[in-house]
């Protein structure tokens, strides 16, 4: 019998994408509150995320954001072949892909540009910093709306909206607002995203495995 050319031999795919960010996204996590456990001369309610990418453990944590880009675009494109939204395009997927490339952006050029450039790097850690930020935050707006349209995904698409849209504002309430301390402000828009990408690709192993094990 021929099977169906737009899901069977995916899923299983789709799965494996799934739980390979899930791994990224807890090792991303793990490994930033390992860093500013373990440093003690940084405030983390003053020092930014980007900060602990110097230093001690800061290899550990350049290593983890190229991990997390790299998962992230995997999870935008799974995202995008599984989807069956009216409304499915290749814009949310390229804008996770751009703010996967920003972020390895940052995590590579604090590597190395510092000691080499050190007038270029802050230019290159800003552009790739708010190019990771502003994209990701637009893609999840994009990725919700389409998920709004999927059957398969309707229990979950419009909370998923709504965080999108939480994350969004968060983003420019830290930009445009210098009152709060800026490490705390930013790692509270981090862990907001880091949440939506978490439950993300958790709801498209769920669903992966679902349709897998309907067709057994």
């Amino acid at each position: 019998m021929d099977r169906p050319a737009h899901t069977p031999a995916r899923l299983p795919a789709h799965a494996h994408v799934a739980a390979l960010t899930l791994l990224a996204l807890a090792g991303f996590v793990l490994t930033a509150l390992w860093t500013q456990w373990a440093r003690h001369d940084l405030d983390w309610v003053q020092a930014t995320l980007s900060v602990y990418l110097h230093g001690p453990w800061g290899l550990a944590l350049r290593t983890a954001y190229c991990v997390l880009a790299v998962a992230v675009m995997l999870l935008a494109w799974s995202l995008h072949a599984a989807s069956r939204s009216p409304r499915r395009s290749a814009a949310a997927p390229l804008l996770f892909c751009v703010a996967g490339l920003g972020l390895m952006g940052v995590a590579i050029g604090d590597s190395w540009l510092p000691g080499q450039a050190p007038l270029l790097a802050p230019l290159v850690h800003g552009l790739a910093a708010n190019t990771a930020f502003l994209c990701v935050s637009v893609a999840m707006l994009l990725q919700s709306w389409y998920l709004r349209a999927d059957p398969q995904w309707a229990r979950w698409a419009s909370a998923a909206w709504w965080w999108a849209w939480l994350c969004f504002a968060l983003l420019w309430l830290h930009v445009l607002w210098r009152g709060p301390p800026r490490g705390a402000g930013q790692k509270l828009v981090i862990a907001a995203v880091v949440l939506w990408l978490f439950v993300a690709a958790l709801q498209l192993w769920r669903q992966a495995r679902r349709e897998e094990a309907a067709r057994k």
